[in-house]
This record gives C-alpha cells, sequence and structure tokens, in this order.
C-alpha cells in the first residue's frame, strides 16, 4: 500500500502528547492522520490532518472514527474493546490488536496472564472492593507493607499507593483493586520491543528508571541502565518473550524490577509509545515512535541503537501552582549543549502533571546524569500569580 502521499488514513485514539510526538513521524513521512480525542484542547490537535472530538470509551463514536481509517491504532489503553473488535471484523486494521488490549487494559487480567504464562512477576491478590482487601488483611491473607494498584484507569502514578499501615486503606476509590507483594529490588527498569505484522522484532537498550517517592512517577529515565550485561541480557530475553505470549503488534513496553539477586521480575506492559522510550527521539538511530509508526504499518524497523547515551528527565506541575502554565528559566537551559526540551501543549498545569520532558544527550553517561541533576533544579512549571 502506498502510505506516502496519498489518501491512506491512519486513525489514533488519544490525542494527549504520546500522539502529538507520533505525528512528528507522520508529518515527516506526509502521512494522512486522524485523531479523536476527549478535548477540545489536546496537544494532538495542531498536528494531524482532521480532529475529532469523542469519548474514546464510547461504542457509536470509536466506531464511526474507526470506520473512516485504513490502519487504527491508539496511545491510551482505555479505549472500547468492542468497537475495536467489530472494526477489526469489518477489514479495519487495528494495531495493536483488541485482543492484546484485553489482556492488557485491565491490571488484574494482566497479572493473571503472566502466571498462566509463566512469566515472572511479583505474587498478588486480586479484590473486588476496598472493603474486600481490608477484611483480607484483617485475616492476615495479606501482610502490609504492600502495593495497593487499581485495575483499570491508573496513569501517571494515580492509581498506585504504597500501603504501610492500616490507616492507609482509609481513603482507598471503591473499585477493583490488586494487592501486590513489596519486592525489594535494586533497579526499575524497562525494554520497548518493536514488532510488525510480518513477524520483524526488535528491542531497544534497557533504561533505568528513577522515580519521584511521592508521585510515584518517573522522574528519570536513563539509557543504556547501569546495570551488568548478563541481567540486561536476561532483561531484554524476558521482555521478547512477553512479547511473543501477547502476540502484540506496534510497540510493548515491559516494566520491570531487577531484584537483590539479580532476578528480573515484570511489574506492568504498556502496547503502545511510553515515557520510558522518549530518550529514543534524541539518543537512537530510529525513535520509538518512527519505530510504531513502521510496525503498524509493517514497514521494515528502523535500527533501535542509541547513537550516544541519553537521559530523560520529565517535566511535571510544580505542587502548590495550578492554572495557565509557565515554563520558567527554559531559556537558560536552551543554552546547554546536548539538551532538548520536549513541550507537550497542554495549557493548564497542576501538581505532578506531566507537561513535557527534556533529553539530556552525551558521549559520558555520568555527565549526562550531572546535567539532568541540573535541568531538573534549574526548570520549573509553575503557573501565572
Amino acid at each position: 500500500m502506498n502510505y506516502f502521499s496519498s489518501d491512506f488514513k491512519l486513525g489514533i485514539l488519544g490525542g494527549g502528547q504520546l500522539g502529538k510526538m507520533l505525528l512528528s513521524d507522520t508529518r515527516k513521512f506526509d502521512i494522512q492522520t486522524y485523531v479523536l480525542d476527549p478535548s477540545d484542547e489536546a496537544p494532538s490537535k495542531i498536528a494531524c490532518n482532521k480532529f475529532f472530538k469523542g469519548d474514546l470509551m464510547d461504542y457509536e463514536t470509536v466506531y464511526n472514527f474507526g470506520k473512516q481509517v485504513d490502519v487504527l491504532t491508539f496511545e491510551i489503553e482505555l479505549v472500547n474493546l468492542e468497537a475495536l473488535t467489530q472494526l477489526e471484523n469489518e477489514g479495519v486494521k487495528v494495531y495493536p490488536s483488541p485482543k492484546t488490549l484485553k489482556g492488557i487494559q485491565n491490571k488484574g487480567t494482566q497479572k493473571d496472564f503472566y502466571i498462566a504464562s509463566n512469566i515472572p512477576t511479583a505474587s498478588y491478590l486480586r479484590f473486588d472492593s476496598p472493603a474486600h482487601l481490608q477484611k483480607s488483611v484483617g485475616n492476615n491473607e495479606i501482610t502490609i507493607p504492600f502495593v495497593w494498584k487499581c485495575t483499570e484507569f491508573g496513569y501517571d502514578g494515580n492509581g498506585v499507593k504504597v500501603i504501610r499501615q492500616i490507616s492507609d486503606m482509609d481513603d482507598l476509590p471503591n473499585v477493583e483493586c490488586i494487592a501486590e507483594t513489596m519486592v525489594p529490588f535494586k533497579n526499575e527498569l524497562a525494554v520497548i520491543v518493536c514488532r510488525n505484522p510480518s513477524g520483524e522484532i526488535k528491542t531497544y537498550p534497557v533504561v533505568e528508571m528513577e522515580f519521584h517517592p511521592e508521585a510515584n512517577q518517573v522522574e528519570y529515565v536513563i539509557c543504556p541502565a547501569r546495570i551488568d550485561e548478563k541481567v540486561a541480557e536476561k532483561a531484554r530475553a524476558i521482555a521478547l518473550n512477553v512479547s511473543e505470549k501477547f502476540n502484540h503488534v506496534g510497540l510493548l513496553a515491559v516494566e520491570m524490577f531487577q531484584t537483590n539477586e539479580d532476578e528480573i521480575l515484570v511489574n506492568e506492559v504498556a502496547p503502545r509509545p511510553h515515557n520510558s522510550g522518549h530518550y529514543s527521539i534524541e539518543a537512537s538511530y530510529t525513535s520509538q515512535f518512527e519505530n510504531h509508526l513502521r510496525a503498524i504499518l509493517d514497514l521494515p524497523l528502523g535500527n533501535t541503537d542509541s547513537k550516544v547515551a541519553g537521559v530523560m528527565v520529565n517535566l511535571v506541575g510544580a505542587e502548590g501552582f495550578s492554572g495557565d502554565v509557565v515554563y520558567e528559566n527554559i531559556e537558560t537551559i536552551l543554552g546547554w549543549n546536548g539538551v532538548t526540551p520536549h513541550i507537550y501543549g497542554k495549557k493548564q498545569t497542576r501538581p505532578f502533571r506531566k507537561m513535557g520532558h527534556v533529553t539530556i544527550v552525551n558521549e559520558d553517561m555520568q555527565e549526562a546524569r550531572r546535567i539532568a541533576e541540573e535541568v531538573k533544579n534549574t526548570i520549573r512549571v509553575t503557573s501565572v500569580q
């Protein structure tokens, strides 16, 4: 099929920052794109050929949108599965497939899948409500501390909480959840796997993730991870196995724990471009966004190797600020070599909301990490006062 400068239409469900960055590559290749998002101010709106406002969980909205395109993909997992399945049955190519998404969308189902597929993961229990969970704790069926996760609708650290004492369960939302054993670990790692319908498959290098202790979201992504090569090989092998079991097409980001004994446990996956791969825009031969595009169009995959060491710093809304966004000291970091900011286009900031990221590339990993710290301490995402 002729994708370039043609009548071919690619549909993207979700118009957030991931879609916006993906659209940089569709524009590079002159591929026609349609985007559906519930917000009139979606970051992707400025970069697509046609923008549609609508509910991603509504069957008719998703179905009618999908009937207008040739290939349909998504940048967020919370989309109507029934509509995707019907579209696929009627000949629209949906990547990743509804079957893949169904196994991932609910975190409880996802964990069950790992156990059934002999994929190493932390032990857990599923609960239909906080009351059920509290009863289990009272009966000593699960011991504190543990990690609480809602099974659906979690994002950017929302829907995850470390339970260290009984009172931490008092304000949990009344939703289905899992309680996961706390894993003593050295590092949190991630591997992005890229696969096209023809079966060509590649992995990006293992990255190391440093998390904010309060917001439970990534502050830094470091590539390559500062780990032993044997551990890196094991992580990539497990990621490939996860990919094979899910039979996905496109990108699959596999988040993992490296335990104190150097075992690798799969935490969770995302079937789309991912925060852990943003460094690749500047540091890799082929960015994760270009490779997602290549994969879902069944084109040859690009080189996933890094040209240079890369560190990504997330820009999130500063505590105590909400409203029209202001990026303080951005001019300062623009004067530093190897530093590239990406602003997502969200007009309103709030504490810990992801508003952008900054990539630092350098021949010396330690120097890249040092500059990343300086970037973090220099730029602030505040609001008009």
